[in-house]
């Protein structure tokens, strides 16, 4: 009778232990799935806040059980899949869960910035768009990066934001490895090359026409003559010269007067797009050494020889 009765309260005792444990599980399910409703929108963590403060600022449909129980649920994702919380904002869908709040949380910000460097930009330029989004920015050399948008997340560190240009350069020209053009010029002078282009052309055709002047000057070993080098030269990269260039200016003694000096200047004076670097990769063709802007026409005008040049120069100054 007493083995019996044993046994009736071990199935009993069975029963409500897996009733326990069946129940606990369901409970522990919804807790971490069901909708949880948000005081803001996106969610802001600061660096080094807890999960738990995290939870109570910012979900209004919490428990202090649901709190420990997502305070679990994390500590077995930090052993098994090494995640942990990041800091920043966050864009959380509605109708999200806990779990979701946590695998969101638990990567960098998914809130997108967004920097267009524009071509022919100054690094002054520049450094104004970056003191937007980086407090430890600093200036970025135009040799190392290609102009272009560039997408990264909030909070993102500048070296790293850096890195991505830097390998975002490097894979452009690895596609030109085997180019002509680089066959001749190394990847930096490409860069002068195509920083001229942007201070000078004035569209996808002018450049074209341009670059093949000045590769043809170079071929010839000419000095390159072009303004732009000077104005770069007055204004120490600043091009606010707020006045036109005087004879008296193609004269000074800088590195990048390229009135006074032969071949590329130095460096880049300006950050160069990736259509640009195209257009010289492409090697367009001319006969042209010569040009000069014409403000009626609000275009260049090329010639083949000098005396052509002086011609249609006359011309232009007399009308």
């Amino acid at each position: 009778m007493e083995e019996q009765t044993l046994r009736y309260y071990l199935k009993v005792f069975n029963i409500a232990i897996v009733f326990i444990l069946l129940f606990s599980s369901l409970y522990i399910f919804y807790s971490l799935n069901k909708n949880i409703i948000l005081k803001k929108n996106p969610l802001k963590i600061n660096k080094g806040q807890n999960l738990e403060n995290i939870v109570k600022d910012n979900i209004i449909n919490i428990s202090h059980l649901d709190i420990e129980l997502i305070k679990i649920f994390m500590k077995i994702n930090n052993l098994i899949g090494k995640k942990f919380i990041h800091y920043g904002e966050f864009n959380i869908e509605n109708n999200s869960s806990l779990i979701n709040l946590v695998n969101i949380i638990s990567k960098p910000s998914n809130i997108l910035n967004k920097i267009t460097i524009v071509e022919g930009w100054s690094q002054k330029e520049l450094n104004l768009e970056l003191s937007k989004y980086f407090r430890d920015y600093r200036s970025i050399p135009y040799e190392d990066i290609i102009a272009d948008t560039y997408f990264f997340n909030k909070n993102t560190d500048f070296n790293f934001f850096l890195s991505k240009l830097k390998k975002n350069k490097k894979e452009y020209f690895n596609n030109y490895v085997r180019n002509k053009i680089s066959n001749q010029y190394t990847f930096n002078e490409i860069i002068i090359i195509g920083s001229l282009l942007e201070k000078e052309g004035l569209d996808n055709l002018d450049k074209k026409i341009i670059s093949s002047v000045i590769f043809n000057r170079l071929n010839k070993k000419m000095k390159l003559q072009i303004d732009a080098t000077v104005l770069y030269a007055i204004t120490n990269g600043e091009y606010n010269l707020n006045r036109n260039l005087l004879l008296s200016d193609l004269k000074i003694d800088h590195p990048f007067n390229t009135y006074k000096y032969f071949g590329l200047p130095p460096r880049p004076i300006a950050y160069v797009g990736r259509n640009t670097l195209d257009i010289i990769f492409e090697n367009y063709k001319t006969e042209f050494l010569f040009y000069f802007f014409n403000n009626s026409l609000n275009r260049h005008i090329f010639s083949k020889t000098y005396d052509q040049h002086l011609k249609k120069l006359n011309e232009y100054r007399k009308k």
